[in-house]
């Protein structure tokens, strides 16, 4: 039996462990069509919570229930590929000539210029509405997924969630499932088209319950034929925080280990795979969320990560030398980037694995 475990960004993982349940609102709006709140779905969290994972779950019941799937990366043009691929379902499901192909596009005004006689060069919005009313036509509709928002021009996902809105005022079927971080989220809130995004449910992602992690690691383990104690798959548990891309991690390194010691694991191999499954967290997710952040939040998160525990904003205060309101400015703008998390009234904690630590080595002499 092949490593189940996929510690791969976006890579379905072999159980959603804590994860039931989320996307029922979503599959219960593809089955109602048009206008049913869950078809329009933002997913939020910190890195390696599982947003892109969710995406791909919420894009295979899409699918399931026969809506056809455009998938998006929210990188610079990715309006126009959006296009292109509806182009592409028009052909498939239409009519249209199959040598259809999109050649240039224009931000200001969203239009297409595309291989086709000039009579028929659609601008992004009519593509979208022939491709609906084609797919209409046919008892089925299209859902479009944007991952990364955090990293898109907001011109193009403000253009994209209007266009979306006039598809639904005319009674089209369209689903619309943006992820991202908590603080792209916000930005995107205050946009020009907030009135209509703030309708969309929201799921925010947060870790899975230590429990369910060992009794999913114990039975991945078993159907495996891999010998484990119970005891040692609750300390490999522990170790992963019931973070989602750290569960692939060490659910990854122990089957290896198991694959090198004859099928079995002890106590050794089990420290062993939780030990390289840190350093590689430290290095995949810890040191890319630190990269972009500004000298003032770094100090903030080392005052942070003097603490054992939870962090008040006068124990930050103190130690940064800073005025509440220039400590509540730096929490706010940390937990919007998904690095911190509340932790009851006046305190946070981090909200990803291994960055306290991460932070005490770096400012060890």
């Amino acid at each position: 039996m092949q490593n189940p475990f996929k510690p791969t960004a976006g890579a379905t993982p072999p159980d959603l462990i804590g994860r039931a349940g989320l996307l029922d609102e979503f599959e219960y709006g593809l089955r109602q069509g048009s206008g049913a709140p869950g078809l329009l779905t933002i997913i939020t969290g910190s890195r390696g919570i599982g947003k892109t994972v969710m995406l791909s779950a919420a894009e295979a019941i899409a699918r399931s229930q026969g809506w056809a799937v455009v998938s998006r990366t929210a990188n610079p043009g990715f309006l126009a590929r959006i296009g292109d691929d509806m182009l592409r379902l028009i052909d498939e499901f239409g009519d249209g000539p199959p040598t259809r192909k999109i050649t240039a596009f224009s931000a200001a005004g969203f239009g297409l210029t595309t291989q086709l006689p000039q009579e028929r060069v659609p601008d992004w919005r009519r593509t979208g509405e022939e491709l609906l009313r084609l797919l209409d036509e046919k008892g089925t509709g299209l859902v479009i997924t944007i991952d990364e928002i955090h990293a898109v021009d907001r011109t193009e996902i403000s253009q994209l969630a209007a266009d979306v809105q006039h598809f639904i005022r005319d009674g089209l079927p369209i689903g619309l499932v943006f992820a991202g971080l908590p603080s792209a989220v916000s930005d995107l809130l205050n946009e020009g088209v907030a009135t209509f995004l703030r309708r969309a449910d929201r799921i925010n992602l947060h870790e899975a319950a230590i429990a369910e992690v060992t009794a999913s690691f114990l039975e991945l383990f078993s159907e495996g034929g891999i010998e484990v104690s119970a005891d040692l798959m609750s300390e490999a548990a522990e170790a992963t925080e019931g973070y989602p891309f750290l569960i692939q991690l060490v659910g990854y390194y122990l089957w290896m280990e198991a694959d090198r010691a004859g099928w079995t694991l002890g106590a050794d191999s089990v420290r062993t795979a939780i030990a390289a499954a840190q350093r590689r967290n430290t290095l995949v997710v810890v040191e890319s969320a630190l990269s972009d952040v500004s000298e003032k939040d770094r100090e903030f998160l080392d005052a942070m990560a003097e603490q054992d525990g939870s962090s008040t904003a006068a124990q930050i205060g103190h130690i940064i030398e800073s005025r509440p309101n220039v400590v509540s400015k730096y929490r706010n703008r940390l937990i919007a980037a998904g690095l911190i998390e509340s932790a009851g009234y006046g305190k946070v904690d981090f909200a990803i694995p291994g960055l306290r630590q991460y932070l005490r080595a770096q400012a060890r002499p």
